[in-house]
């Protein structure tokens, strides 16, 4: 029980560090939301496995096993949330990346954000009116 509670934290934390540092580049970001959804999911499946263990033999809930589902949550909810952004979003996100890309001046770099920004609240306004 102890082992799959320290599994389950230890993938809820790798899945944060995952979120935290691996969204920056767009299409790696993809890969990094899938892989920590994964995570969530399996410290999730971990934590809540060692609480219905340590429940069935009626020992102790091992330590962590809480904090490896709660981290589990979170780590799931922000990479769906991420896929969903970027499921409705794609179009948008890769041309700004495109655009900063080659942006060498801030006026460019300005400009590519007003940009974004401008098409994204065309997709919004889409979204919000169903046409």
């Amino acid at each position: 029980m102890r082992q799959r509670a320290l599994a389950a934290v230890t993938l809820g934390v790798l899945g944060l560090l995952g979120l935290a540092l691996g969204l920056g580049h767009l299409h790696r970001g993809i890969y990094v939301a899938v892989l920590t959804l994964l995570f969530g999911a399996t410290a999730i499946w971990l934590g809540a496995g060692a609480n219905r263990g340590a429940r069935r033999s009626g020992t102790a809930r091992p330590r962590g096993a809480r904090a490896g589902v709660v981290l589990g949550g979170l780590v799931l909810a922000f990479s769906a949330f991420w896929l969903a952004i970027l499921a409705v979003f794609w179009p948008q996100l890769n041309t700004y990346y495109n655009c900063l890309g080659g942006a060498n001046t801030v006026a460019a770099q300005q400009a590519c954000h007003s940009q974004f920004t401008n098409s994204v609240g065309n997709e919004l306004s889409v979204l919000r009116n169903g046409h």
